[in-house]
């Protein structure tokens, strides 16, 4: 009876994950919570998904990944390989099988957030369409991630799991027969013909006119004769009863965009001013401040010699997804505004302050230029612009990649269990002040971590329960005991289109003990039906929800939900094609 209270559980958490009104980390939760409810998880298991080997290997991987990304050693890479982008197969074969690269030795999203600024400059400066270039780099690093044991978390789980099933994790290259295989043909079938079914009457649009500024920034003259006069402009919103934004103003022909808030406004200023038409009528009646039409405002208006502009994207399951500008305090705390939100082609005007993000926002934001790109980084949102390679600290630049090549030789030549070795590369990054600690922690996606921690204990309840022994049966049943590669393939299809609507990390937990025990009741290598899950679990190409780096890519590149099948259809296909006969030849049954 307990099964069956866990198949609702799963159906249920499931549904959760596809609905996405809550974070998948708040529903695995859930799901934890409701299988110790039922019974069917023993209490002294709820917690035990932490200490999980699996969680520790993906916490350690993300903190090594912006450790090496902060270097800047990885940005001179990626800066000389740029020149050669000047046809649009090369631009995409460069960036792509760049991107592919990177993902097989670091998290995923690291790799894409590398890339995605460079592919945004050379497609604006070869004056083409970033809907064609960026969905084939989000592809090609899920792709690279096949390849080795920390390339992406469903192959650490799945060697994980293989430890405490059967005595033995897969080692860091033996994922990489298949997904090696599997990888090339993937980026071969991009480079080649996916990037040609993704529309080509999206035309890339200025920033400017992405953002449509012209619309809702105005500049406005304090007359004389003005009620304003004398009041600092911390004042203004309460004596207005307006709700705008102050983004500068001008004094003696000299823009001034870093201000104090406690500035007296003067006879002559000219303010700029963020509003929608409504709440720019109240201003300009309650204030008796005059419209300046003389120029049209522009994006260059907003930036100065101490002030700039980034573009930047709300990545999925960090801290301030489903939080307000106002909840964050995005300019009292990180002295940022917030100049306007394009959300899946559309741009958020009003009220941005009460505008909750979402994850794929685009955001334009304004602060100071030495430390705008830092900054945007630190509040968890991925800028859309190259990181400058500070000069000072060359002489250590290469220092994080030695330690973590140390570290990846111990754990490929199993001296050392690859959680120990890469937590051994974090402590001695941080002995040798490479980063400080507040960085170790804010590098980890705890989402990803709750999430992993949560859901582990729900699989073992499946197990437990004989919920994964049901399942089993009944794909047995539809397949054919004859022909193996029938149930392989059955398998592989079904996670492939559970990956595509929930985290690819959960359904690595869920599908790698239903895999185990449909090789233990045919009697079958079961290495062979925990490859076809990794391989699955990671193959989200489908839809935007089914990975990170496919949802960070949708609002710079233009893209609508259906896009994404157009290209990602056939290569699942051909993944199903590759991977099920290598898996054969590599693992046989």
């Amino acid at each position: 009876m307990k099964e069956y209270s866990v198949f609702v559980i799963i159906v249920m958490t499931l549904s959760l994950f596809i609905w996405g009104r809550w974070r998948y980390d708040v529903v695995a939760c859930l799901a934890l919570m409701a299988t110790l409810s039922v019974g069917a998880l023993p209490f002294s298991y709820a917690f035990t998904g932490f200490s999980n080997p699996a969680v520790i290997t993906v916490a350690t991987v993300m903190i090594i990944t912006q450790v090496i990304m902060e270097s800047g050693v990885l940005n001179k890479i990626v800066v000389k390989l740029t020149p050669a982008t000047s046809t649009m197969t090369m631009h995409i074969t460069i960036l792509t099988g760049l991107a592919a690269v990177l993902s097989a030795f670091m998290n995923n999203v690291g790799a894409l957030a590398l890339t995605m600024p460079i592919a945004l400059q050379t497609a604006a400066k070869h004056k083409r369409s970033p809907t064609r270039i960026l969905m084939p780099i989000a592809f090609g690093s899920i792709l690279g991630g096949l390849t080795t044991l920390i390339g992406t978390p469903p192959n650490i789980i799945i060697a994980v799991f293989r430890q405490e099933k059967l005595g033995k994790a897969f080692n860091m290259f033996d994922f990489m027969p298949v997904g090696l295989a599997v990888a090339l043909v993937g980026v071969c079938y991009i480079v080649l013909l996916g990037w040609r079914f993704l529309p080509q009457n999206r035309v890339a649009q200025k920033t400017a006119e992405r953002y449509r500024v012209q619309d809702y920034i105005t500049e406005v003259r304090v007359p004389g004769d003005s009620p304003l006069i004398g009041k600092t402009i911390s004042d203004l919103e309460s004596f207005t009863l307006a709700d705008f934004l102050l983004l500068g103003y001008i004094r003696d022909h000299r823009k001034r965009l870093n201000f104090s808030e406690q500035t007296t406004l003067m006879p002559g200023d000219i303010l700029i001013i963020e509003a929608n038409p409504g709440e720019l009528e109240k201003i300009i009646t309650a204030g008796k401040l005059q419209l300046v039409g003389s120029k049209d405002i522009s994006v260059e208006t907003l930036r100065s010699e101490e002030v700039s502009i980034i573009e930047a994207v709300v990545v999925p399951g960090t801290k301030i997804e489903g939080r307000t500008p106002q909840r964050i305090k995005l300019r009292e705390r990180y002295h940022l505004n917030l100049i306007a939100i394009s959300r899946r082609g559309q741009t958020i005007q009003q009220r941005l302050k009460n505008v909750k993000f979402q994850a794929g926002d685009v955001l334009l934001l304004q602060g100071n230029t030495k430390t705008l790109y830092e900054t945007v980084s630190d509040i968890g949102f991925l800028p859309l612009a190259e990181a400058e390679v500070k000069l000072q600290e060359n002489k250590r630049i290469y220092l994080p990649s030695i330690i973590f090549l140390i570290g990846l030789v111990l754990a490929a030549c199993s001296i050392l269990p690859a959680q120990i070795a890469f937590a051994g590369v974090v402590l001695v990054m941080v002995l040798l002040n490479l980063t400080p600690m507040r960085r170790v922690y804010d590098s980890i996606d705890w989402s990803i971590v709750v999430l992993l921690g949560a859901m582990i204990p729900v699989g073992q309840a499946l197990q437990l329960s004989g919920g994964t022994d049901l399942i089993a049966k009944g794909l047995i049943a539809i397949s054919s005991e004859a022909f193996p590669v029938t149930t392989l393939a059955i398998l592989m299809i079904i996670t492939i289109l559970l990956t595509d609507v929930i985290n690819n990390a959960a359904t690595a937990v869920l599908m790698a003990p239903i895999g185990l025990s449909l090789a233990d009741k045919l009697g079958y290598n079961p290495d062979a039906f925990l490859m076809v899950v990794a391989v699955a679990a990671s193959s989200a190409f489908l839809t935007p929800i089914g990975h990170q780096n496919n949802t960070l890519v949708m609002g710079p590149g233009g893209y609508h939900f259906g896009d994404y099948w157009r290209m990602g259809l056939l290569l699942d296909i051909f993944i199903i094609l590759v991977s099920l006969p290598m898996i054969l030849w590599v693992w046989p049954l």
